[in-house]
């Protein structure tokens, strides 16, 4: 038997720096592992010296147990060494704020005119913005998609990170925020109209009889002018390659990738550049992956009949990505016999999304 130059994790010669814009979106469905990706990602990028923020929105704060350190939800310097800055949001408490940081009751003057509670919705509806007669036509978007984006927007002008990486991303629902820009300057539009049209009449009705509360609607409109301003913004930053790069995350297998080209499709409609795909826990030897030798163990496809099984359908699963998937970049991560936290195998990962 042939001696082999085997390094041992701790001794990987870890990757520095990142090839990507100043924010990178990591998006899938759940458990695929946006937070490992994410924690590995930014923890290259501050090992250049890079500022770097790393967000999480999961309400299982997953994140701290990945860095291994306790993350508090305002972003705070967790490494002395490199700048490495995280934040471990809860979804609700970010949410109290309202929709991308607009009070809820400040919208309220003008859901007076629109009929209902704040935005057009039903009086007392848990999505007023949405429902069926909503802005969205439809439900509100999911807490912590709306709160990763908000705070997407609240970091762009921190001066603290030269990078921002998310573990939470735009799915459906949220990406349909981007459309509201229009709907919002036509309904301001057409507000501004009636309210010239019909201010004389109103007038008149109330001296007519005795009065009546007026409702605040220049309040409403600048709210919702403010509101339609940062939507309008954030579209752009996710619009734009050289400041965006958002990667998607799946498992091999053939549900995964299903629901990974339905997530492209939805950011390919609404020009959101995404540069890479993450297949992770692929059944491969790590050094395979890596292409050298590491000390990490691995499936013994040859001698583990479960093992070879299972890298059968994987294998079926990642040619169909790589075939969906092709001008993307396809990235591989092995399926580690431990969980991955902490500095050594999170170095691993970098340097497989490298």
């Amino acid at each position: 038997m042939s001696n082999l130059d085997v390094e041992a994790v701790d001794e990987i010669n870890a990757p520095t720096g990142v090839d990507a814009p100043e924010y990178v979106l990591y998006g899938g469905k759940g458990g695929v592992g946006k937070t490992t990706s994410a924690a590995a990602t930014a923890l290259a990028s501050a090992r250049d010296d890079t500022a770097t923020l790393v967000v999480s929105t999961d309400p299982a704060h997953s994140l701290s147990d990945t860095l291994e350190t306790d993350i508090p939800a305002e972003p705070t310097r967790i490494r002395e060494d490199i700048p490495l800055f995280a934040a471990e949001i809860d979804p609700e408490a970010a949410m109290g704020e309202g929709p991308l940081g607009m009070e809820d009751d400040a919208l309220g003057g003008l859901g007076g005119m629109l009929g209902g509670g704040p935005m057009g919705g039903d009086a007392g509806s848990e999505n007023p913005i949405g429902g069926e007669d909503g802005l969205l036509g439809g439900s509100m978007p999911g807490a912590d998609e709306a709160a990763a984006m908000r705070l997407l927007l609240d970091y762009t002008d921190d001066d603290r990170f030269d990078r921002v990486v998310i573990d939470t991303a735009p799915t459906g629902h949220t990406l349909r925020l981007l459309e509201l820009p229009e709907t919002m300057d036509s309904m301001v539009g057409t507000i501004l109209k009636l309210r010239e049209r019909f201010s004389g009449m109103m007038d008149s009705v109330k001296g007519m009889f005795g009065g009546g509360e007026d409702v605040d609607t220049e309040a409403g409109i600048q709210d919702l002018e403010e509101l339609s301003e940062r939507i309008e913004r954030l579209r752009a930053i996710l619009q734009d390659p050289t400041r965006t790069d958002f990667r998607i995350v799946m498992v091999p297998e053939t549900l995964s990738v299903m629901e990974s080209e339905r997530l492209l499709a939805q950011l390919t409609d609404f020009e959101i550049p995404v540069s890479t795909v993450v297949v992770n826990r692929v059944m491969q030897d790590p050094s395979e992956v890596l292409g050298r030798d590491v000390d990490i163990p691995g499936p013994n496809v040859d001698h583990c009949e479960f093992c070879a099984r299972r890298w059968e359908v994987q294998q079926d699963a990642i040619a169909r990505a790589q075939d969906l998937f092709r001008g993307h970049e396809v990235k591989r991560v092995p399926l580690f016999a431990d969980e991955v936290h902490g500095e050594g195998l999170l170095s691993v990962v970098a340097a497989c999304l490298d």
